[in-house]
């Protein structure tokens, strides 16, 4: 495993053969040294590479390979060995021409800006200024789809780390943002006094509480097995892959019928996952949808989408290999529903 680590940070991070050895060789303290200095010099020397396309660790390579066909499996493998692009959502999207040519990036849509390389965040212009923050593309439409109108009662449901929070609050809306954890929700909260936008943080379990009053907006962005941030976070898939979905699933139906009851006639609901699973997706629309005769489907429209993801039946499901050409995106599912 020392090897593995020394050989990545060589061959993706182009960290050069003096500093691999060096590291390495400290992840040996008390182990084998001079076997892992000898075998590690030759593979420097001799070249050592990857092969072209990674391996997709198991189950996911049958199971997405079932749900989603051979060319998404190949597509997750393939962006599995690449390190993502930096995204950022815009605290005001009027200035997204003016952001694409001060960072350098190229934009998808207005209000982001995708940088390309690596870069320290914090030394950016703009981000001391909290002129805008890091937040995948994929992870920002939940938000953008929701559509709060100034001044609306607003709930952001399992609201932590505040990506979204961040959005509907620079959209004007009064918001309420909710997350179990009071420790995750101290970034949303650094995060508002950087942007110098607002909300109102509870810290609560969503399954004890109750409002005062009913909602016009509600974002439901639920916990789930994470499965579409492969690409950020690649030990996902493997430390969770026997995981049973079972809790997850039923504590994502239950915040979906409190979410419901919290709305009003008349409001919209976003529902959504970072998940490629579609027992955390569709199969818990179709839920909601049986339980709650009250609810419709408002359909997402392409026009409302970056040019290259596109709806399926009135929902929106982005998989590996969308906007592959651009630097890749997340994997995600959205739902938009209105109260009857």
């Amino acid at each position: 495993m020392a090897l593995r680590i020394g050989l990545a940070g060589h061959l993706l991070l182009q960290t050069p053969p003096h500093a691999v050895i060096a590291t390495t060789l400290a992840l040996t303290e008390g182990g084998p040294r001079r076997l892992t200095h000898a075998v590690l010099s030759r593979l420097l020397r001799e070249g050592a590479a990857l092969p072209d396309t990674p391996t997709l660790p198991e189950p996911y390579a049958t199971r997405w390979h079932a749900a989603w066909g051979a060319d998404v499996a190949a597509a997750a493998a393939a962006a599995f060995g690449h390190e993502p692009p930096t995204d950022l959502t815009l605290r005001d999207a009027a200035a997204t021409a003016h952001w694409v040519e001060v960072l350098g990036g190229v934009s998808l849509l207005p209000g982001h800006v995708r940088l390309g390389g690596k870069a320290t965040i914090p030394d950016l212009p703009g981000f001391a200024d909290g002129a805008w923050w890091v937040q995948d593309l994929a992870a920002s439409l939940p938000a953008r789809l929701l559509r709060p109108t100034p001044g609306a009662n607003t709930l952001d449901l399992c609201a932590a780390p505040g990506g979204k929070t961040l959005q509907l609050a620079a959209a004007r809306a009064d918001i309420t943002a909710l997350d179990s954890s009071d420790a995750r929700l101290d970034r949303l909260r650094d995060n508002l006094a950087r942007t110098g936008l607002s909300a109102a943080i509870v810290a609560v379990d969503a399954l004890v509480w109750s409002p005062p009053a009913p909602f016009d907006f509600v974002l439901l962005d639920a916990p789930c097995s994470a499965s579409g941030v492969f690409r950020r976070h690649p030990d996902v898939l493997h430390l969770k892959g026997e995981r049973d979905l079972t809790p997850l699933l039923t504590i994502q139906a239950a915040l979906l019928d409190r979410a419901v009851d919290w709305l009003k006639p008349g409001g919209t609901l976003v529902f959504s996952t970072c998940s490629l699973e579609r027992a955390e997706g569709e199969d818990q629309l179709a839920g909601v949808l049986a339980r709650h005769k009250s609810l419709r489907l408002d359909p997402i429209a392409a026009t409302e989408l970056p040019v290259g993801i596109t709806p399926t039946d009135g929902a929106l499901r982005i998989l590996p290999g969308m906007l592959a050409v651009a630097g890749g995106v997340d994997g995600f599912f959205v739902a938009r529903l209105v109260k009857k």
